[in-house]
């Protein structure tokens, strides 16, 4: 049984109700209370259970009324067949004497509305607020799907970046070592030979300010190469945070601690790559903002199956608005590492310092890669 409203200026379009109810003077009142207040529709009239299930299917309808007391089930049964369908449709239970008990139950299952048969004439105003409340949460969760879809591709693109830098540093730090490295060597043995041979004193401090400055090369290329793709990352985590620690020591000349578990930590290389350029970023980070800070702790830890790496200072900390400000790149970045690793960082400050700690959850001891085989290719040797 169908009925159809005609459609004014503000409502262009009757709204399509599917009406769940074995009573026909019922569905009676409904279509005057609907005709009423002038509300266009196309109301279909079904009263079993298998022909609701058949008209919801069909997709025809945005509304359903079910009343509550129906022969062999409830309008709550009719709402749980809709649910198991997978059909999200705004429901609107009508009863004669629905219980309190009943009409919270039913809000509590997801039941978009209720309204007493005596209250008939506010049917149109349940009518159009339980449309617009479902538009409203179908917009929300096209807008959610489309900003997790995005964060999604950002994450992703930023994983590309990140891979892409640092095969770029790897690449960049062989080449220096391969070429700028041999070349300034090659330059040093050919004047060492010089200075040898040079009996005039000029010449021999030419030649001795020249292997100056070729040491100096050498040095810089050797500590930019090891900013980029330190070789000591071949002999583990452990080894080459206390390399980091050790450097970042003798640059600064604040005291570094390194506390750890054991002598090697086996963990995934790109677990470990980020739990280094996490603790690198944190000194920097130390060596940039904590002026006052006398000494550095670093934990490396890798108990109860969690690599935990916490990076603490003891300068005079910084405010909240510091580490939620917009272009905090730095641990935005170091955030989006550990993402990627199935980890997450935490950033704590107080006026006693600062401490960044990053927690990576690791694989079984079965499934860890083979630990690398110690690399000479750049070993520091070669350029001296």
């Amino acid at each position: 049984m169908t009925g159809t409203g005609e459609a004014t200026a503000s409502h262009p379009r009757p709204v399509r109700i599917l009406h769940l109810e074995d009573s026909r003077v019922d569905h009676a009142l409904v279509k005057f209370a609907l005709q009423r207040s002038q509300l266009p529709n196309e109301i279909t009239l079904v009263d079993t259970m298998e022909d609701f299930r058949r008209e919801l299917q069909s997709g025809r309808h945005e509304i359903v009324l079910a009343d509550y007391h129906l022969p062999g089930f409830t309008g709550l049964d009719a709402w749980d067949a809709a649910c198991k369908l997978g059909i999200q449709i705004p429901f609107v239970i009508l009863s004669g004497a629905i219980g309190e008990t009943a009409a919270v139950d039913a809000m509590h299952r997801g039941v978009s509305d209720y309204l007493l048969k005596d209250s008939m004439h506010r049917l149109a105003h349940v009518v159009q607020r339980a449309l617009e409340i479902s538009d409203a949460r179908r917009a929300k969760a096209r807008a959610d799907a489309e900003l997790a879809e995005s964060r999604q591709r950002l994450a992703e693109l930023a994983e590309h970046l990140q891979t892409s830098i640092e095969q770029e540093r790897a690449d960049i730090a062989r080449e220096i070592h391969d070429d700028i490295g041999g070349a300034l060597a090659a330059v040093k043995l050919d004047l060492a030979w010089v200075g040898r041979r040079a009996n005039d004193s000029e010449m021999q401090r030419h030649v001795n300010t020249a292997l100056d400055m070729v040491q100096h090369a050498l040095g810089a290329s050797q500590r930019i190469m090891m900013n980029l793709r330190p070789p000591i990352l071949d002999q583990g985590l452990v080894a080459a945070v206390v390399w980091l620690a050790q450097n970042f020591e003798r640059r600064t000349g604040l005291r570094v601690h390194v506390r750890r578990t054991a002598e090697r930590i086996e963990v995934p290389r790109d677990v470990q790559l980020v739990a280094y350029r996490t603790a690198q970023e944190a000194m920097t980070n130390v060596a940039k903002h904590a002026q006052g800070a006398s000494h550095v702790e670093i934990d490396l830890n890798d108990g109860e199956g969690v690599l935990t790496l916490e990076v603490s200072d003891n300068g005079p900390g910084l405010d909240a608005s510091a580490l939620r400000k917009d272009k905090s790149f730095g641990l935005l970045g170091l955030r989006e590492r550990a993402a990627k690793v199935g980890g997450w960082l935490d950033v704590s400050s107080s006026s006693r310092g600062t401490s960044v700690i990053l927690s990576v959850p690791l694989p079984s001891g079965d499934t860890l890669p083979p630990p690398a085989e110690h690399k000479e290719a750049h070993d520091q040797g070669d350029f001296v």
